[in-house]
């Protein structure tokens, strides 16, 4: 999703965040990608567009907008934390090979629920369902590889 100056601003006002031309910038790249990008992977995208950003503002900036609820960290099997744009309800398919994130709109899973008993007196707010599995891709260099031989 492409999302123009305005929107960013009418965004980061309605959610009380600041907006600066590097932040909409961060925003802008993490909105308009599907691939649930690590911070380092935004700042090389960034800095493209604005030479002068710092690690650490797009650190800081990621921050600002998770706490903002304008995205969501996805931290799942990872060794760093990888973000996601998308703040609608979905979950995830997760691929073991490649660490490849892809979103899943299913409305059957966005209704699961758990019975009093099961939730121990726990007060659900949320939930993310994870597929973990192996891509396509990942399958195919699977099969393509030779035996091993043990």
């Amino acid at each position: 999703m492409t999302l123009d100056p305005q929107d960013i601003q009418t965004r980061f006002r309605r959610h009380a965040v600041r907006v600066t031309r590097q932040r909409a910038a961060i925003y802008a790249a993490l909105a308009g990608t599907t691939s649930h990008p690590t911070a380092e992977d935004l700042y090389r995208l960034v800095k493209r567009q604005q030479p002068m950003i710092s690690r650490n503002t797009v650190y800081y900036t990621l921050g600002v907008l998770r706490k903002a609820g304008l995205v969501q960290e996805v931290n799942v099997g990872h060794a760093v934390a990888r973000f996601d744009g998308n703040v609608s309800m979905h979950h995830h398919l997760i691929c073991l090979g490649c660490s490849q994130i892809m979103d899943v709109m299913d409305e059957g899973l966005n209704r699961l629920d758990l019975s009093n008993g099961q939730a121990r007196g726990f007060h659900v707010v949320g939930h993310r369902v994870e597929f973990h599995g192996y891509c396509a891709s990942c399958r195919q260099t699977q099969h393509d590889a030779p035996p091993r031989r043990g």
